[in-house]
C-alpha cells in the first residue's frame, strides 16, 4: 500500500504538471488564499462537471452492483487512498512544485519528464521524453522521447509539429527500436503458448503526416514515409528463439524472418465521431476506416502489400458524469499486393493495447482478424479513470476465412489511466486472454503492465 501511495503522489504531480503545461491558464502564479472563513473554490482535477439532476442517477449503480467485487477494489483500494493523498499533496503544494521541477522557459513551454515501461513477459524500460512548445516560431512545437534497457533494448522518436491552423497540423517524424524480446507463437488463430519463442524486431520509421479534426472529435490523417525492419533472432530469459523453436515442428519459420526490407508507405485514416470533448456528456458513435499501402523497395517489382480495416462504435453515457459504456467492433486484414506474401511483422496482429489487451503485443498474427469489445469507463480520481473491458475476437487467413464461434478467444482488462491528459499518458493495467473455445478456453495468458508515456 506504501508504494502504491508513492507511485500514487508521484503520477499526481506529473500528470498536474503536464495538466498546466496543456493549458496556458493555469501556468500563473497560485491564486491569493481566500480570506479567513470563506470556502476557497474546488480546484478543476479535470473531471467531468456535475450537473443537474437527470433522473438517471441510479443508473450507474447497476454495473457497479453486478461487478460489486472489482468495483470495491477500486473503490477503496485506489479511489479512497487518493482521496486522502491527493488534498494533501494539494496542501503541501506538490503538484506546484513538480510543474515547477519538470517544465521550465518561459510560461512552462519546455520540459523533461520521466518515462517507463513494465509489462511482465517483456524487457521493462525506463527513458525521458523531452518537449518544447513554440519552438523558434508560433505553433512549432518539437518532441523527443527515448527509452532503453541493458538487454540490448533501445528506442528514440524526434517530431516536430507545425500547426497551420486551429484544426490542421503537419508532423514531420523520426523513430528507431530494437527490441531482442518480441514474441512469437506461429501464424493462425490456433497457436499455443507454450510454442512461445523470441525474435529481434529492429525497425526505423521516418515520414510526414497531416492531421485535419473537422467536427468534434472526427478526424483525417495523411501520412508518408519509409518503413525498414530486420528481424532476427531473440532472446528473454529462458525462452528460446524463433528459429529453435521452430526446429522443434512448433511452427513453420514465417516468412520475411531473417529478410531485412524497407518499404515506401502512403497510409489514410479517416474517423466520424460524434461525441464532444470533456466535460460534455461521453454518449455517441464512431466509426473509423484505415488503409496503409506499401511497396518494398527491396524487393521485386512485384513485392509489396496492403493493410487496411474499419472499425464502429458506439457509447453511452450513462449518467452524464463520465461512467461510459461502449461496444465496438473492429475488422483488420492484410493482402500481399504481389506474388510474395506479406512479412510476418506486418501481417494483422492482436494484443498489446486494446481492444485485446489480454495478450502480449503480436501474440497473435495471421491475414485478418476481428474482435467485439465492450467497455466501460469511469472517474475514479482526479485526472484518472477506470476501464473495464471484455472482448472476443482472434485473427484468421485472409478475409477472415475460417471465422467461427469455437475459434474465437476470450480477453479482459482492467485498469487505470490518465484522463484529459494528451501529452503524457499513465497507465497500469491487469489483463488476461483464453485458449479458443475450441480447446476448452482456458485462460492461458496473463498481463500486468505499468506504463508512464511510453511509446514504443
Amino acid at each position: 500500500m506504501k508504494a502504491t501511495l508513492a507511485i500514487a503522489i508521484a503520477a499526481f504531480g506529473v500528470a498536474t504538471a503536464c495538466s498546466a503545461r496543456a493549458d496556458p491558464s493555469t501556468t500563473t502564479s497560485p491564486a491569493s488564499p481566500p480570506p479567513l472563513g470563506q470556502k476557497r473554490p474546488a480546484p478543476d482535477y479535470g473531471r467531468p462537471r456535475r450537473r443537474e439532476d437527470t433522473g438517471r442517477q441510479i443508473v450507474p449503480w447497476i454495473p457497479r452492483v453486478v461487478l460489486s467485487p472489482i468495483y470495491l477494489a477500486t473503490e477503496y483500494g485506489i479511489r479512497a487512498p487518493l482521496s486522502v493523498v491527493v488534498p494533501a499533496a494539494e496542501e503541501a503544494e506538490l503538484p506546484r512544485k513538480a510543474r515547477d521541477f519538470f517544465l521550465f522557459l518561459p510560461d512552462h513551454k519546455g520540459g523533461i519528464l520521466p518515462v517507463g515501461y513494465l509489462d511482465f513477459g517483456l524487457n521493462p524500460s525506463v527513458g525521458v521524453y523531452g518537449f518544447w512548445k513554440d519552438a523558434f516560431a508560433a505553433g512549432n512545437d518539437w518532441h523527443a522521447h527515448a527509452e532503453v534497457w541493458p538487454t540490448d533494448w533501445y528506442a528514440v522518436s524526434v517530431d516536430e509539429s507545425a500547426r497551420l491552423d486551429r484544426d490542421k497540423t503537419i508532423q514531420f517524424r523520426f523513430s528507431g527500436s530494437h527490441r531482442p524480446d518480441r514474441v512469437f507463437y506461429g501464424i493462425g488463430p490456433d497457436t499455443l503458448q507454450s510454442s512461445q519463442s523470441r525474435y529481434t524486431d529492429a525497425v526505423v520509421d521516418e515520414g510526414v503526416s497531416l492531421r485535419w479534426k473537422y467536427w468534434r472529435a472526427s478526424r483525417i490523417e495523411l501520412a508518408v514515409g519509409l518503413r525498414s525492419d530486420d528481424p532476427g533472432p531473440g532472446h528473454y530469459g529462458h525462452d528460446p528463439s524463433l528459429q529453435q523453436e521452430a526446429a522443434t515442428g512448433a511452427f513453420a519459420i514465417p516468412f520475411g524472418y531473417g529478410e531485412r526490407y524497407t518499404a515506401e508507405y502512403n497510409r489514410i485514416v479517416a474517423s466520424l465521431d460524434s461525441r464532444r470533448p470533456a466535460p460534455a456528456a461521453g454518449s455517441g458513435v464512431r466509426v473509423e476506416g484505415n488503409a496503409e499501402q506499401v511497396s518494398n523497395l527491396l524487393g521485386t517489382p512485384a513485392s509489396g502489400w496492403i493493410r487496411y480495416g474499419a472499425t464502429a462504435g458506439g457509447f453511452l453515457d450513462l449518467d452524464g458524469y463520465g461512467h461510459v459504456l461502449g461496444l465496438s467492433v473492429v475488422a483488420s486484414f492484410a493482402d500481399p499486393l504481389g506474388t510474395a506474401p506479406v512479412p510476418f511483422t506486418e501481417l494483422v496482429g492482436l494484443g498489446g493495447e486494446e481492444p485485446m489487451l489480454g495478450y502480449l503485443p503480436r501474440r497473435l498474427v495471421d491475414r485478418s482478424a476481428a474482435v467485439a469489445a465492450l467497455r466501460y469507463t469511469w472517474p475514479l480520481a482526479p485526472f484518472f479513470g477506470g476501464t473495464l473491458e471484455a472482448a472476443l475476437g482472434n485473427v484468421f487467413d485472409e478475409h477472415l476465412s475460417g471465422l467461427r464461434t469455437g475459434r474465437l478467444r476470450f480477453s479482459g482488462d482492467l485498469g487505470i489511466a490518465t484522463v484529459g491528459l494528451s501529452d503524457y499518458q499513465i497507465e497500469a493495467v491487469v489483463a488476461m486472454g483464453s485458449e479458443t473455445f475450441e480447446r476448452g478456453g482456458q485462460i492461458d495468458s496473463f498481463r500486468v503492465k505499468l506504463s508512464l508515456n511510453h511509446g514504443f
